[in-house]
This record gives structure tokens, sequence and C-alpha cells, in this order.
């Protein structure tokens, strides 16, 4: 008796090329920012950043793995770079921020569709909302005003 990959609904499929491509323009995003990064905190920044480079290449690979798992095609895109042309850290961090919440979104979505169909990918999507829930407070953390309290609100 052979056994093959469960089939999931075309709609998990497309979730995670959106995952995939979304990590990957946070690869590029990331590498950019290192390279607009300067004045006396350049470096431990641009080790941040790079870091945030190296998690989202491993998001990506993650996502792809997963797709190629159902016998499905990964995605060659990436998400749209959109970017302020500001470079201080104040206005990389905001972008940062935002592109992070909308790849949290992609992963809640996920996580719905998955529920009922397939456990390996809800559990997959839980623990990357977990992860990108603590990636999001940490930039919200570095936005706030040194003895700020209260939450970064954009």
């Amino acid at each position: 008796m052979t056994h093959s990959a469960p089939a999931v609904p075309q709609p998990i499929i497309d979730t995670l090329n959106e995952i995939l491509e979304a990590e990957l323009s946070g690869v590029v995003r990331y590498t950019h920012y290192t390279l607009m990064v300067f004045g006396y905190s350049r470096i431990p920044i641009i080790g941040w950043l790079r870091d945030q480079a190296s998690e989202s290449l491993a998001h990506a690979n993650e996502a792809g793995e997963l797709i190629t798992h159902f016998g499905a095609h990964p995605s060659l895109k990436i998400a749209p770079l959109l970017e302020s042309q500001q470079h201080d850290i104040a206005s990389i961090l905001r972008e940062s921020l935002d592109h992070e919440h909308r790849t949290l979104d992609l992963y809640k979505k996920l996580v719905s569709q998955a529920e009922g169909v397939s456990i390996m990918v809800e559990e997959y999507a839980r623990k990357m909302v977990e992860a990108e829930e603590r990636h999001t407070g940490e930039v919200n953390k570095m936005l706030r005003s040194p003895g700020q309290v209260k939450a970064f609100e954009s």
C-alpha cells in the first residue's frame, strides 16, 4: 500500500504561496535596509536587520517546503516592495512594522483555512503567528521613545 501526501484545498496552497512571496520580499527589504543605515548605531542595527533577513529566508523556505510537500508548485514571485524613500531608523522600523503586520495577517488567514483540514498546516501557521507577533512586538518597542511604556501607534 502506498501513501501520498494528503491533498489540501487550493486556497491553502495559494495562501502558502502568498506567505512565500511576502517572506522573500522581507529578505530583499531587510537586506536593502542594511545598506541604508548610517550613524553611530549602524553596526548593531544592521546586525539586527541581517538577522531579520535570515529569518525571512528561513520562513520562506518553510512555506516552500509545505507547498512542495502537498505536490504544488512554489511561486517564483515576491510581494511588492513599497518604500517610503525615508532612510532614518524610525522610518525603516515603521516600514518593517507595516510589512510584518501584512505577513502576520497572512499567517492568521492560514490558521483559519487549515482548521479542521490539516493539523500540520494549522500547527505550522499557529507557530508562525506566535513568532510574528513576538517580532512585531519587538519592532513596536524599538519605535517607542526611551522610557515610553505605551505601545507605539502608527
